[in-house]
């Protein structure tokens, strides 16, 4: 039985919504806003208004330190999420890309591992895909197909991008094919092995499972499908009542299947008004500031001076490591001008002997 742990009424309807990895932001895209909400007290920290359309999908790098925006304006856009908390509430916060290539709405995006030095993938309406470079900005690769994508993912080797499009088919493409093309044609009569067919509606979700075996699609059709990437058989159909909005493969919480399991800390109310401009009203009100990483009362260290306690940790082993290799370095360095010295006499001597049989006298 579901559990309502608490309802959050929003500005206006909610077309994306995404939590970082981290478990500590949520972001919303509200008409062509961005809201972001600190989850442990629900303060509003920031309101985001790059986009000229509405959102369509937002989401965080792995390490929650960027995220990604896609709107109905054709614009995906790169943020760093220190540079927005940072920035002053009057003030709105410059992405840190603006990518403008696609010529329709952007219907879905996807991030890889790296943090920032990941690649992000792109689907429009416009048939393609993209795929770019976080840290430069840059376009990687553009591909073509016949219909409108409406779903990407990577595996986790990012060897393949995975497009879903309008008529239901899943296309397969392979990012390391030779010879390397920033702009590629998918031509499915030709590539017939590399589509997944079988739903008879437009496609809206992908997830790739940990291992790369297992592809989990949802579409309009009602259905769910779990497919084999290898064969690209369908391994099972799970049947809706309605269109499928989202699906995707998640790693097992550790409580999940006990029985007792339930929330131990109750989210708050997220903030209508931006942290600090708050009116009387909501400034008198009661409310309960959440230490992340107490479970007691008595349980001595908070959840900074734990992290503090382990960055610390870690400089010292990085300083250690450091003294270790100057140490090796300077072994090398002597290793090293012995070598040249004694290639230097080796040379000389050549000379020398070159020297004397050049001007030894004719007999």
């Amino acid at each position: 039985q579901d559990q309502l742990q608490q309802k959050i009424i929003c500005p206006g309807p909610v077309t994306c919504l995404t939590a970082s990895p981290n478990g500590l932001y949520i972001l919303a895209g509200v008409a062509e806003s961005i809201y972001l909400w600190e989850v442990s007290n629900g303060n509003l920290l920031a309101i985001l208004n790059r986009h000229y359309q509405d959102l369509t999908c937002l989401c965080f790098t792995d390490d929650s330190s960027h995220f990604l925006s896609g709107a109905k304006d054709c614009l995906a856009l790169v943020w760093n999420l220190y540079s927005v908390l940072q920035a002053e509430p009057s003030q709105i916060p410059d992405p840190r890309h603006v990518w403008s290539r696609h010529s329709l709405p952007i219907t879905d995006l996807c991030c890889g591992f790296g943090g920032p030095l990941a690649r992000a993938a792109t689907a429009s309406l416009d048939q393609t895909a993209k795929l770019w470079e976080i840290s430069s900005g840059e376009l990687l690769l553009s591909v073509l197909f016949d219909v409108g994508i409406m779903a990407v993912t990577l595996d986790l080797s990012e060897y393949h991008m995975f497009c879903g499009g309008m008529d239901g088919s899943i296309f397969q493409v392979d990012l390391c094919a030779w010879p390397v093309q920033r702009d590629r044609t998918f031509q499915t009569e030709r590539e017939n092995g590399k589509v997944f067919k079988g739903h008879r509606n437009q496609v809206t979700c992908l997830s790739v499972s940990t291992d790369g075996s297992l592809l989990l699609s949802g579409s309009h059709d009602e259905t769910v499908r779990l497919w084999d990437i290898q064969s690209k058989q369908c391994l099972k159909t799970m049947n809706h009542k309605g269109p499928v909005t989202n699906a995707f493969i998640v790693l097992a919480p550790a409580n999940m299947f006990n029985p007792d399991g339930k929330p131990s800390v109750p989210l708050p109310k997220f903030s209508k008004h931006l942290h600090g401009t708050e009116s009387n009203d909501e400034q008198g009100s009661e409310g309960v500031t959440l230490r992340l990483g107490l479970h007691q009362q008595d349980s001595g260290e908070s959840y900074l001076e734990k992290a503090e306690k382990m960055y610390a940790q870690m400089y010292s082993t990085r300083e250690k490591n450091l003294v270790g290799d100057q140490e090796h370095l300077t072994i090398q360095v002597s290793e090293l001008e012995e070598e040249v010295s004694t290639l230097r006499k080796i040379n000389k001597n050549l000379f020398d002997f070159s020297a004397r049989i050049i001007t030894k006298p004719a007999k």
